[in-house]
């Protein structure tokens, strides 16, 4: 008999699979894409030379030899994490300071940061939370070593994490009328998300009116829960109370938008090069 490894990554995305019985449902808790978590899948068939899955509607069921290996992968996950706790609770007066914009903060960040808490408790970070530019800038400066964020930041290490959907999303009170030109609730001038929707509505020579204009993503969720218009942002936002409406509306579409983790040019730690691995998947 041939010999074969298992690949932790594979049976970490496994174990996603298995608990949300859908691909896209498991790829943000692996921070890959769906059709990342469908290549994986088909690898780890491919070594254990049998079906794992069996779709059941739009759903991703169990087989028998799913269901075995489901209880091995979660003991072989299970001692990988504890090995690797073992060795890297060294304490450490570093604190690696990363910074992050509200939506990042809102969508990403409490992930990464559970990750990193489980595989390195006693890790320090000071989180710090500003608008693109601060976070550039500071950068730049030396006062952040990393920096999560959606706008681009030229000449500085980066690396991409995730990208997704940018849609129109509302409130259950939003009503639209068809007669007036189309409220949108916006971040302050600058923000990727206005630019692009501002581009599409003209491209689609559709009438628009900045309805609410905000300078938090907080404010952005107060006023579509108050029913002041649609705005433009990632999935990620999306709450039990709002909605997507762009077929309703008959919207145009924005693309995609990708999260980024920036690197200090000269920042350089084991604990920084700890945190870019657990973010970007490579630890």
């Amino acid at each position: 008999m041939r010999e074969r490894n298992l690949d932790t990554s594979l049976l970490r995305t496994f174990a996603a699979v298995a608990e949300r019985e859908h691909f896209g449902a498991a790829a943000g808790s692996v921070f890959r894409t769906q059709a990342a978590v469908s290549q994986q899948m088909q690898r780890l068939e491919a070594v254990l030379g049998c079906a794992l899955f069996v779709r059941v509607g739009r759903n991703k069921r169990l087989t028998e030899q799913g269901r075995r290996l489901l209880s091995y992968a979660r003991r072989i996950l299970s001692l990988n994490d504890e090995a690797c706790l073992a060795v890297a609770t060294e304490p450490s007066d570093e604190v690696v300071k990363v910074g992050a914009s509200a939506d990042c903060v809102d969508s990403l960040l409490p992930e990464y940061l559970a990750r990193c808490a489980e595989a390195y408790p006693r890790l320090r970070i000071d989180i710090q939370v500003g608008r693109s530019r601060w976070l550039g800038s500071a950068l730049r400066r030396g006062d952040l070593d990393l920096a999560l964020d959606v706008e681009q930041h030229e000449g500085l290490t980066c690396e991409r994490l995730r990208t997704s959907p940018i849609i129109w999303i509302a409130g259950a009170r939003y009503h639209h009328r068809r007669e007036l030109p189309l409220p949108i609730v916006v971040i302050q001038p600058g923000c990727v998300f206005r630019q692009a929707a501002v581009a599409a509505l003209e491209a689609q020579g559709r009438p628009s009116t900045v309805a609410f204009e905000t300078t938090t993503l907080a404010g952005i969720r107060a006023a579509l829960r108050a029913g002041l218009g649609v705005t433009p942002r990632s999935v990620e936002m999306l709450t039990p109370d709002l909605r997507i409406v762009d077929e309703d509306l008959d919207l145009p579409p924005l693309g995609s938008v990708s999260y980024n983790l920036y690197r200090r040019s000269e920042a350089g730690s084991r604990n920084i090069d700890r945190i870019v691995g657990l973010f970007t998947g490579a630890a």
